[in-house]
């Protein structure tokens, strides 16, 4: 049988000297809209949302050290 690489939750490495800022705010507010929306019907996705996050927050707030 062949190898399959699958790309679910696949890692993409960014570029040296690109501003990560911009993606990850948006990603940061991508998760926080999920997050709120599917509060009511699925408390647990909810929560593992606003902990990607609470994560990318931490990022963010260390690069801006």
């Amino acid at each position: 049988m062949k190898n399959q690489n699958c790309k679910v939750g696949s890692v993409t490495q960014m570029a040296n000297g690109v501003d990560t800022r911009p993606l990850l705010e948006e990603q940061y507010h991508n998760f926080m809209e999920k997050a709120a929306n599917i509060k009511y019907t699925d408390s647990r996705l909810a929560e593992f949302f606003e902990r990607k996050a609470t994560k990318i927050d931490k990022i963010l707030k260390d690069l801006s050290q």
